[in-house]
């Protein structure tokens, strides 16, 4: 099977040797993609037309503005709101409270835990999930997620490496073995999950050998013997439970 553009970049990720190559994959491309707005795009109508209806999430609002180019995130910020407070304004002229009751009121309070009740909330919610960032990963994730199987299935060298590979992060992880269910047959099942499962437990294992044993070096007791691969294991750890990469340095524009 040669490789092309959509194999390319698994590939690389698979030879990162990474804790998870989706994690990686991920990085890259939302890296690409605040590159890409607080470079020039910024300036172009349709790019802006995108950020002002989709915004961005809490998580890549910090990155663009740590990245730097203040102007570039004025600009894109100063439409965003206008176009938020129109909507909003809508919102709030068609608002009309719920009846209340006793029971309600003595209800505990459950915010952020359930759907919303009214059309605002279920508005608000929707304004502030949405995010040009996560969108432009989440649209070539799944095509990831495909090429992940196709390559298992007719690529040699990338089932070498998947047995060789440190697992993935649990959140991709989990979107894997989901994908798995439509994607491999019931006979590749059998060959697949055993594999997949034995490697994460296996990689779980040793991170947690490893975190334990940055625990037991910092004993005097321990303070001549090797860190081995335990130096790193906190953020690796993090990374293995949640995605992402906790050490990473912050995102700056290049000058």
């Amino acid at each position: 099977m040669k490789e092309n553009i959509a194999t390319i970049p698994l590939m690389n990720a698979m030879n990162a040797h990474d804790e998870c190559p989706f994690c990686f994959l991920e990085r890259e491309a939302e890296q690409h993609a605040i590159s890409f707005i607080l470079g020039s795009a910024y300036m172009e109508d349709d790019i802006r037309e995108q950020t002002d209806a989709t915004g961005f999430c809490r998580h890549h609002f910090k990155m663009m503005y740590d990245y730097g180019n203040r102007l570039g995130n004025a600009l894109i910020l100063s439409t965003h709101l206008r176009k938020l407070n129109k909507e909003l304004g809508e919102e709030l002229k068609g608002f009309t409270p719920g009846k209340s009751n006793l029971l309600k009121q003595m209800k505990r309070t459950e915010a952020g835990t359930a759907e919303a009740r009214t059309p605002l909330g279920a508005w608000i919610a929707k304004k502030t999930e949405s995010c040009y960032v996560c969108d432009h990963f989440n649209q070539i994730y799944n095509r990831y997620l495909d090429t992940f199987f196709d390559l298992y299935r007719k690529n040699e060298e990338f089932r070498e490496l998947f047995d060789q590979s440190k697992g993935f992060c649990l959140p991709h992880f989990g979107h894997l073995v989901e994908a798995a269910e439509d994607k491999l047959s019931d006979k590749e099942k059998k060959d697949f999950y055993p594999k997949a499962f034995a490697i994460m437990q296996g990689n779980l294992d040793r991170l947690q050998k490893e975190v334990s044993w940055f625990v037991e070096k910092n004993d005097y007791r321990n303070k001549d013997k090797d860190w081995g691969n335990s130096v790193d294991s906190i953020q690796r750890g993090m990374q293995k439970c949640c995605g992402g990469y906790p050490a990473d340095p912050i995102f700056k524009a290049k000058l």
